[in-house]
């Protein structure tokens, strides 16, 4: 069973304390979004940042949209079979957050593949938590290899009902 780390508030005040969390736990109705309308991946990005403002957690929301940028200009995060993982590491948070959304449309994100991508998941970490960062999105690549998730991903119309099934399906693939 794959497990992630999640030290923030405790990490903040000087406590070490390790509380396993899931996926799912670092969304909430603010940060997903079902029929995101953008034309581009430059937009979509910008769109999906926009979804982190007002998080506790963002110190500076234009330091977390360099740093997703200049990643993405590093190589495309759009690994295939419609899902695009775009991420960062930066001082611009305190602590690992994430948004997902779902795409009114098809966007070209210069997928390995070459298909257009209409799942992505931001994550936004700090540059010390390289090993969370890693895990999370090994854990949502492969929930999202599952052909029914992603069927099921698209298809969805609210968001509560989204997280809903994110959580169930990650709970599923760990007991599996």
């Amino acid at each position: 069973m794959s497990v992630f780390l999640l030290d923030w508030p405790f990490q903040a005040w000087g406590i070490k304390t390790r509380e396993f969390v899931q996926i799912h736990q670092l969304l909430s109705a603010k940060t997903v979004v079902i029929g995101l309308q953008a034309d581009d991946k430059d937009s979509v990005i910008a769109e999906m940042v926009n979804m982190l403002a007002g998080h506790p957690a963002v110190v500076n929301l234009e330091l977390v949209r360099k740093a997703v940028m200049e990643r993405e200009s590093e190589m495309s995060t759009g690994v295939g079979k419609g899902l695009g993982l775009p991420h960062a590491k930066t001082t611009g948070v305190s602590s690992t957050i994430a948004a997902l959304a779902i795409t009114d449309g098809d966007v070209d994100f210069d997928a390995v593949d070459g298909e257009p991508v209409r799942i992505l998941f931001l994550l936004v970490g700090p540059p010390d938590s390289k090993s969370q960062h890693v895990r999370i999105l090994s854990r949502f690549s492969r929930l999202m290899n599952r052909d029914e998730v992603r069927d099921r991903f698209k298809t969805m119309e609210s968001t509560e009902t989204l997280l809903e099934l994110l959580e169930q399906s990650e709970t599923q693939m760990m007991s599996s």
